[in-house]
Formats: structure tokens, C-alpha cells, sequence
């Protein structure tokens, strides 16, 4: 086909109940929102986000994904509101979701917890159209010959505490086991399944002008295998940031984790953080693929404490 790769995760997901679905970014931690609604309105300020990654370079058809979000504080910093529009395609198969989100924060000890909850909606498309068989599709009646598609809408909720110097949240995004086939079948083959999330962090001080901070992202879902991320980075001067990420899971056979990344990230004005990452696979795919690229640009309006002169970077 002119995209194997397609057809190997489309059967994969026809046929398996439950499996890790939900975006994954190595540089989670200027996503929060995306995986807590709690922490909208975490930034003294206004903030828009633009995220993209291509995984697996080198495979036709391998994952991609680009999103904008957007989230401010509201009230005196008393209620947190964000947005979210996010595009994910695999080989023929596209999926866009819109996400809207509030929060309630609470002064609680020295930071902040933000009660948030999330409505969103998804729009699933396969185009088979663009699909190449080895033999004529026509002559198959179990594949549709044009664009399938269907609107799938769900709603979550999350917690996600934060002070100066760490963060920790839980949550749920999509609550709603939802039907996501898109043939007319008496039966359910495939279906949305609910992700957990928890989340943390620390910044400690390692001088005048050096912090690290080591980040934590893990992911379960009922009867798939454990997920997540661990990040350790250094930030300079509350400028420059350099650090390595690595992802469990991958290939059980392996047992040596899904990949590991080098993330850097400069502060290059009042208001603009650009950050990139490259993820080496470790796991079979490595022998086919050139591992994986991700790109944020980020513009706050606002957000600095008093003294400073750059936005830090800790987006706690």
C-alpha cells in the first residue's frame, strides 16, 4: 500500500480493546493544559502555544501532530479559561479535536489548586481514496471507496497544585468510552478508552544562575502497558534550557524504554520561549526509522514577577 505503516495501525487499533491513544510530546511541560485542566491560568499572564512533532522520520505515513492552545488567568487569578485546537494524522487516517477549559483556583498553603474540567470534540476521518492495494480496491466490499467520517464529543477534569518551586497534578481528560467506529456495525470493534494522567515537578537551585528541574509524566490505561515520561533539565540565567527526556514502554521484547531525547530551549525574548527536542527510538522501530522531531514556539502577554526581565521558564 502507499502507506503500510497506515494499514498496520489501523488493523492494530480495530482490533485491540484498549491501547495507549491520546498525543504524546516529549516536551510535555509546555502542554500541561493538554493533559490537566487544572492548570489553566497557571501563567501570571496570557500565553499561546504553537506544538509540532513528526515521529518515526524516515517511515511513510508515521504519526504527526500540530496543535495551538491558548489559556489566561481571569478574576485576579481566581479562575483559569484555555483552548485547543489539535490536528493528528497516521498514514490516510486524521483525527482533529477542539478542547475548551475552565478552572477554579484556590489559594491553598504557599501556591495554588486549580480544579479544572475539559469539553472537547473530535472529528475522525479515514480517507481510503488515498490508499494504493495491491490489488483493485473496488473489489473488495469490506473497504469503503471514499472519505469516512464522524464527530465524537467527551469531557474530563483534573487537579494540578503548584507553588515557586513544584508542581503536581492528576487527572482524566476524556471520561467517555466512546464508539469510534466508522462503519454502520451492530458491534463495537473500536472505542475511545479513559487515559490517567499524573504529573510533577521540582526546580531546585544549584547556584546564582543554574537550576534543574526534573519533570515526571506518567500515563496508565486499563489493561495497556504502563506509559510515561521523565524529563531532567537545566536552566540557565532563567534563559537557556538543556536537558534529556526518556520515554518508557516500546517493545516489551526489548525492556529498554521507547526512546530517549535531548531537549533544548531558549527564552529569546520578553515574551517568545522557542523550544525543540529529538527523540533516538530505542525500541525495534529504530532499525527503520530516524527517530523523532518536535518544535514549540510560545508568546505570553505579561508574566513576569517584579525584578525580573525574562519570563521564566518553569511554567509551573
Amino acid at each position: 500500500m502507499k502507506n503500510s505503516l497506515t494499514l498496520i495501525m489501523i488493523c492494530f487499533l480495530a482490533f485491540a480493546a484498549y491501547g495507549q491513544q491520546e498525543d504524546q510530546f516529549t516536551q510535555f511541560m509546555y502542554h500541561k493544559m493538554g493533559f490537566n485542566p487544572g492548570y489553566a491560568g497557571s501563567n501570571d499572564g496570557a500565553c499561546i502555544s504553537i506544538i509540532a512533532r513528526n515521529q518515526w522520520l524516515g517511515l511513510e505515513g508515521a504519526p504527526q501532530t500540530q496543535l495551538v492552545t491558548f489559556n489566561t488567568p481571569l478574576f485576579n487569578k481566581k479562575v483559569g479559561v484555555g483552548a485547543s485546537i489539535i490536528r493528528h494524522t497516521i498514514g490516510i487516517t486524521q483525527r482533529y479535536t477542539g478542547e475548551a477549559v475552565y478552572s477554579y483556583r484556590i489559594r491553598m498553603g504557599r501556591g495554588t489548586l486549580g480544579i479544572g474540567v475539559q469539553g472537547s470534540v473530535r472529528l475522525l476521518r479515514i480517507d481510503y481514496s488515498e490508499a494504493e492495494a495491491t490489488q483493485p480496491i473496488e473489489i473488495d466490499n469490506a473497504i469503503p471507496g471514499d472519505l469516512q467520517s464522524k464527530y465524537v464529543p467527551n469531557f474530563g477534569a483534573g487537579l494540578y497544585y503548584s507553588d515557586n518551586r513544584f508542581y503536581i497534578g492528576f487527572s482524566i481528560p476524556r471520561l467517555l468510552e466512546n464508539n469510534i467506529d466508522l462503519a454502520d456495525m451492530d458491534q463495537t470493534i473500536s472505542k475511545e478508552v479513559t487515559h490517567a494522567y499524573f504529573m510533577g515537578g521540582l526546580l531546585l537551585d544549584l547556584g546564582d544562575k543554574v537550576k534543574i528541574q526534573p519533570q515526571l509524566l506518567l500515563k496508565y490505561v486499563k489493561s495497556a502497558p504502563f506509559d510515561g515520561d521523565a524529563n531532567l533539565n537545566f536552566i540557565f540565567a532563567d534563559r537557556i534550557t538543556a536537558g534529556l527526556s526518556y520515554r518508557i514502554g516500546g517493545s516489551r521484547r526489548s525492556g529498554i524504554g521507547e526512546s530517549i531525547g535531548l531537549v533544548l530551549g531558549a527564552q529569546i525574548s520578553n515574551s517568545i520561549l522557542f523550544g525543540i527536542s529529538y527523540d533516538a527510538t530505542l525500541s525495534e522501530l529504530r532499525s527503520y526509522s530516524n527517530g523523532s522531531v518536535e518544535g514549540v514556539l510560545r508568546y505570553c502577554i505579561g508574566g513576569r514577577s517584579e525584578g525580573e526581565e525574562y519570563i521564566s521558564p518553569r511554567f509551573f
